[in-house]
């Protein structure tokens, strides 16, 4: 296997579930990428959609207390890069919560962790499937995700309006679009 030199430049990431020490980190994380002026250094910005935070440490220590969920936290060097929430649904995978740092984004980093968080959700439950909502206005996201074999189920479902642990809207049309992909059966 080759490696460019931009590989040589950003090692691989160590992958860990995260622990309650993290939550706070989490919380910057996971905000800093999608609410505010500082996400608006990385791509997967929202804030043209919504302000207000994105989570609260209540609700990312109410996912790392749920027993069919489990957050993948990525470090480089120690530090906390990448996040994301699996969550077992069945024979399905429910992925959510993916905040790379806005400074990290770009650099394949994000293809990387998904491709790791795929291989978890079968190698840990046998899941055969990753499904995942995306707000439908956020047309670049959902383009990226499309490149790596997610499809759009056709399943929308409205935006909880007035429940601003989800932000505060800044328009009125927002909705989440299901994605999905198949994932490989027996590889671990």
């Amino acid at each position: 296997m080759t490696s460019s030199h931009h590989d040589q430049d950003r090692p691989e990431p160590a992958y860990r579930d995260a622990a309650p020490a993290d939550v706070p980190a989490l919380v910057d994380l996971v905000n800093a990428c999608y609410r505010g002026d500082s996400s608006r250094q990385g791509w997967t910005t929202e804030a043209h959609l919504l302000d207000g935070q994105r989570v609260d440490a209540e609700g990312v220590r109410a996912l790392l207390d749920r027993a069919d969920t489990r957050l993948l936290v990525a470090e480089v060097g120690g530090d906390l890069v990448a996040c994301c929430e699996l969550r077992r649904d069945g024979e399905d995978a429910y992925f959510g919560m993916f905040s790379v740092r806005p400074g990290r984004q770009g650099g394949g980093l994000g293809r990387i962790v998904l491709a790791e968080a795929e291989r978890s959700a079968v190698a840990g439950w046998g899941s055969r499937r990753m499904r995942m909502k995306v707000i439908r206005q956020r047309a670049e996201l959902i383009a990226w995700y499309e490149r790596r074999g997610y499809k759009a189920t056709g399943h929308t479902e409205p935006f909880p309006y007035g429940d601003e642990s989800f932000g505060l809207p800044k328009r009125s049309d927002l909705e989440f679009v299901e994605l999905v992909k198949d994932l490989p059966v027996g590889v671990a």
